[in-house]
């Protein structure tokens, strides 16, 4: 491999010849070979778009000269149609802060600057990483800035993935409104329930992630660039804040961006993408139980509940033929389980920051953007490969809501607590439909029997009874 030769304020270091790249980035590489992981791709989106708008707010107010902004801008566009991504390559366990990543972004666009304006990769003139990309700014005050827009900009697909899944349940809820089966609770027989109502509560609970959610993205909004080294806004023009707004909103396309009203507090804090990633985990931990539920719903077929069925999308078993297991949702609550630890480590990341800066901001962008992306994605999946193609067993509810101990609990304002609990034991004890044990002991008049015991009236708010009125302190 040929090389050029480099130098930073350590010393010299020999760097791969075509690499935009340059020393900062190979030290960073030689230091923390920890992963083999690259940056995710919205963490380098995110940089390139915070370094395009310093160029345009830079060049408006008169401090970079047009040349060298322009020269910029066009490499940072470049990257932003997808080219040069693999000259991002510092490990996301990296120096505190993100310096790594930052100085990756600031010498991949001061070299390809260069190329542009005929100079040579390595010679940083006449566009340098740090006197020219990184003008105005600070690691300090451009990680902070890329967590809030690296996460605001995959939002929109997180959403509209909870939206697709939510919107798919609720169909099913639809779809399975009419099949009576046993509700459980303790894993033990319970009041009868709808399967339709169990999957539209799915697309509840999933409707009410989706606005927490963005109730917390909406802190994101508040941007710190600006604050440069500490927060104050040091070496930084009184009217760049306002430009950079104004330019990221355009370069972003997220136009509910603001100015914060505290540089400092926004540098210190981790606390909104803390939020963020906690609103996140709540998504997962719903999830999680939704498919959960799935798994036990289809357990069987024969020596399980085998309430509904899922779609077969591969064969289950490499040694029992015809197995067919839930295999999307055994993926989801690995996802699932992922995320609740991402949140595990941005929680105590964002605890640890000290004073003026959180050094762990690497780890925290990284573990937000994961947690979205795989989220996104297994949602997707949830829906279209698995919750628009699940089918009710409706014989098998039929058969299970009949057999369940719990509807004595119907006969309880009739004959009393205590009387409703013998017939639920002797029920198990000897076999005997609820039913059935009411029609051959003549607990209950013939005429109201089928009434009291009307499984779809126990699915709704009411109190079944006949004609005769309950017993006295019952």
């Amino acid at each position: 491999m040929t090389t050029r030769i480099e130098k930073d304020p350590l010393g010299e270091l020999a760097v791969p010849a075509d690499a935009l790249y340059g020393v900062q980035t190979v030290r960073a590489t030689q230091n923390f070979p920890i992963s083999g992981l690259h940056p995710l791709a919205p963490f380098v989106l995110a940089q390139i778009w915070i370094k395009k708008a310093a160029a345009l707010s830079n060049k408006e107010t008169g401090r970079l000269d047009a040349r060298r902004a322009d020269a910029i801008i066009a490499a940072a566009d470049e990257i932003l149609a997808g080219q040069h991504r693999d000259q991002f390559i510092v490990d996301p366990y990296q120096a505190g802060a993100g310096t790594s990543h930052n100085m990756n972004a600031n010498e991949v666009l001061a070299n390809r600057a260069n190329e542009l304006l005929g100079a040579a990769r390595g010679s940083y003139a006449p566009v340098h990483p740090n006197d020219h990309v990184n003008m105005a700014q600070s690691t300090n005050d451009t990680i902070p800035t890329n967590i809030r827009l690296s996460a605001l900009g995959q939002l929109p697909s997180l959403l509209a993935s909870i939206i697709f899944l939510r919107d798919s349940l609720a169909a099913k809820g639809v779809e399975f409104d009419g099949i009576v089966k046993a509700g459980r609770t303790h894993l033990q027989d319970a009041m009868p329930i709808r399967l339709g109502q169990e999957f539209t509560a799915y697309a509840g609970s999933l409707e009410r992630c989706r606005r927490r959610i963005s109730e917390a993205a909406d802190y994101l909004n508040d941007l710190g660039i600006g604050g440069s080294a500490v927060g104050t806004g040091v070496t930084v023009e009184p009217q760049y804040p306002a430009l950079m707004n104004k330019y990221l909103k355009a370069v972003s396309g997220i136009s509910t961006l603001r100015i914060g009203e505290d540089f400092i507090q926004l540098m210190q804090s981790m606390g909104d993408p803390a939020a963020f990633s906690a609103s996140l985990r709540g998504l997962a931990i719903d999830l999680s139980k939704i498919v959960s539920d799935l798994r036990l719903m289809v357990s069987g077929p024969r020596t399980g509940l085998d309430e509904i069925v899922l779609p077969a999308v591969q064969p289950g078993s490499s040694i029992m033929p015809g197995k067919i297991n839930p295999s999307i949702p055994e993926m989801v609550n690995q996802v699932c389980f992922q995320v609740i630890g991402c949140d595990t480590t941005v929680a105590i990341s964002a605890e640890h920051g000290q004073l003026e800066l959180n050094v762990m901001m690497p780890v925290i962008a990284h573990n937000i953007l994961l947690s979205m992306q795989i989220l996104t994605s297994a949602m997707t999946v949830l829906a279209e490969r698995c919750v628009r193609g699940i089918t009710a067993n409706a014989g098998m509810c039929e058969y299970w809501v009949e057999r369940s101990a719990a509807l004595a609990t119907a006969l309880m304002p009739q004959i009393g607590y205590a009387a409703a609990a013998e017939i639920s034991k002797r029920s198990v004890k000897e076999g005997t439909l609820i039913r059935e044990m009411v029609k051959r002991d003549h607990l209950l008049p013939d005429d109201e029997i089928d009434s009291i015991l009307d499984l779809r009236k126990m699915t709704e708010i009411g109190v079944p009874s006949g004609k005769h009125a309950a017993v006295a302190g019952g």
